[in-house]
């Protein structure tokens, strides 16, 4: 990634940010965004290939009310904390998994605002850092990432690539391939692996 292509200054960030998330979520439904997936099993087979014992802690960042959480309940994991920037998300997730909700922790926060009170052992990403376009908030998220993880931690992170869209949910992105994902990450992490693939959203769009 050459960030003398990143903007210098942010300009959608904040309340703002806050509020624009808040909206989607008072209007769609969860099968009407356009990263709904029925089965995460992407995320899944990447977790499940990392070996953790149930009790791992786990982070799932910009979770919003997917039903990836759903899924480490199922198979058994008893150590969850979810992270979003919308309140309505996390309720929204919260209603739908019932009593199951008591047993994960529950934040509600922009993650460039975050700072993790404890270090996890697995961080999950699929919906967050993509929209982070400006090269403080870049820089940002890297240096929390990476005080968030215990040592040989796992960085699970899906973004839009080079052939994916310019834009989601109407917001601009940053796209990346494997070489601006080492480039940026690889002084606190080694790559394991990385994989391509295409997502069909709701209106059958990818």
């Amino acid at each position: 990634m050459k960030n003398d292509k990143l903007k210098s200054d942010s300009s959608f960030s904040g309340t703002l940010r806050k509020n624009y998330w808040e909206n989607i979520y008072d209007h769609k439904k969860l099968t009407e965004v356009g990263w709904y997936q029925a089965s995460p099993a992407l995320s899944l087979e990447f977790i499940n290939k990392a070996d953790l014992p149930k009790e791992a802690k786990i982070i799932d960042i910009g979770a919003g009310d997917g039903l990836l959480i759903d899924n480490l309940i199922e198979i058994g994991f008893t150590n969850l904390t979810v992270l979003d920037i919308s309140a309505k998300a996390i309720e929204r997730a919260k209603l739908r998994l019932g009593e199951k909700a008591e047993i994960v922790a529950w934040i509600c926060s922009d993650i460039t605002d975050f700072e993790p009170e404890e270090k996890y052992d697995l961080w999950h990403d699929r919906a967050c850092f993509h929209f982070l376009t400006e090269k403080k908030e870049i820089e940002t998220y890297h240096r929390i990432v990476s005080t968030g993880l215990n040592v040989n931690g796992v960085f699970a992170l899906g973004t839009f690539s080079k052939t994916g869209p310019l834009k989601c949910s109407g917001l601009e992105i940053q796209q990346y391939d494997e070489t601006d994902l080492g480039l940026l990450f690889s002084d606190q992490f080694d790559t394991i692996k990385c994989v391509e693939s295409v997502h069909h959203t709701p209106s059958m769009s990818t």
